[in-house]
């Protein structure tokens, strides 16, 4: 199967914890398909270029709440966003 059903495969096991998705092009396909409850973005202080962006320009518009913060020793911030619905 896909994307959306190996997602849905995984929400119905019992239990509970978090589904994890990294790389830019599945995270990528998972947002587009409506797939993603919760960012959680690291922010380190420096500035790099290049790469495979995780969130593709001409996407639909995605509005998201602010759930936690925390700012590291190491000067890297945490930010955990919940999608709106």
């Amino acid at each position: 199967g896909g994307l959306a059903e190996e997602i849905e495969r995984l929400r119905a096991e019992p239990g509970e914890g978090d589904i994890a998705i990294g790389g830019a092009t599945l995270a990528a396909e998972a947002a587009a398909l409506g797939l993603i409850d919760e960012y959680r973005a690291r922010v380190y202080p420096v500035l790099v270029g290049g790469g495979i962006p995780f969130f593709p320009q001409h996407e639909r518009r995605v509005d998201l709440e602010l759930v936690e913060t925390r700012t590291f020793n190491s000067r890297v911030h945490y930010l955990c966003y919940r999608v709106a619905r």
